[in-house]
Parts: C-alpha cells; sequence; structure tokens
C-alpha cells in the first residue's frame, strides 16, 4: 500500500484533481489495491484530524504536496474494553512528512495528522485495507487518553 499511495501521489494530474478549501478538508475516493480503499484528501492551513486509529485496517499515507506532522504513540493499545488510559512517558512520536515522504500504519496505529502550516495546504494520498470498518476518535489532556466516540461507515454518509 505504501508503493500504491507514493505513486499516485507523484502524479501532478491526480493531486491537482482534488478541489481545495480555504476552510474545511476535503477528499476525493480513488481506486486503492486490492480491495482496499484510498482517498485523496486536503488539509487547509491549520487543520487536523485530532487523535484516532483505524481499528482493524493496516495503511498507509504518503504527503503529495505541503508538509504534515504526525504524531503518534509508540505503544500497542488495547484494542476494546477501556475508556481511559494512562500514557506512560517516552512513546509520544512526532514526525514531519514532506512531499514524497509516507509511512505505513499497523493495526489499531493511534495518531494525529496535522498541517501546522499557516499559509499553505497540503495534499495527502491514504489507503486502508481492510475498508475502514471504523474509526475511533480520542481526546487527549497531558498523559490521559480518552475514547470520545467510535465512527462507522455509515457516519460518513
Amino acid at each position: 500500500m505504501l508503493d500504491f499511495v507514493r505513486r499516485v501521489a507523484a502524479d501532478p494530474r491526480i493531486v491537482a484533481s482534488l478541489p481545495l478549501d480555504p476552510e474545511g478538508r476535503t477528499w476525493l475516493p480513488l481506486g486503492g489495491p486490492g480491495g482496499s480503499e484510498a482517498w485523496l484528501i486536503g488539509w487547509p492551513p491549520g487543520s487536523g484530524t485530532g487523535w484516532h486509529d483505524h481499528a482493524d485496517s493496516i495503511g498507509a499515507f504518503t504527503t503529495a504536496t505541503g508538509a504534515l506532522k504526525e504524531c503518534s504513540l509508540a505503544a500497542r493499545l488495547p484494542t476494546d474494553g477501556w475508556k481511559t488510559l494512562e500514557l506512560t512517558e517516552g512513546i509520544d512520536r512526532s514526525r514531519v512528512l514532506t512531499a514524497g515522504q509516507g509511512r505505513a500504519l499497523g493495526r489499531h496505529h493511534v495518531h494525529e495528522v496535522l498541517n501546522e502550516s499557516t499559509t499553505e495546504h497540503a495534499v495527502s494520498v491514504h489507503a486502508y485495507f481492510p475498508p475502514l470498518p471504523r474509526i475511533r476518535r480520542y481526546s487527549r489532556t497531558g498523559s490521559v487518553l480518552r475514547l470520545e466516540q467510535v465512527e462507522r461507515p455509515e457516519d460518513w454518509q
């Protein structure tokens, strides 16, 4: 999947097909490889996802234009049956992905993605397999991670 998102992100014709909105994220579905789901996503300045995971899906994303910051947790969290966790020190990771840079995501990878630019849009390509069965959204205050919401595909329609 990482090869796929990198190839798509390198195609200026596909990247330019995404309408950009100065106020909110935009996205276009793409045909993903091998039954995966894929998206082209536009990130206006200052936008982000908030903390979330992609449940049982594996995935990959690559920045096509601009730069995106990914904050993640370097720890395997319990998958279900909890509402609040106290995180240990040293598990926070942060990286900035510029055009052409990407990463693979394992199951239950908890992260947030941000466009920290105050002036420039970013565009990225994402793919997930199996297609997202749910997204869990979290809030974070210091070392406390709290499950806030579980979204399913019907919630995104």
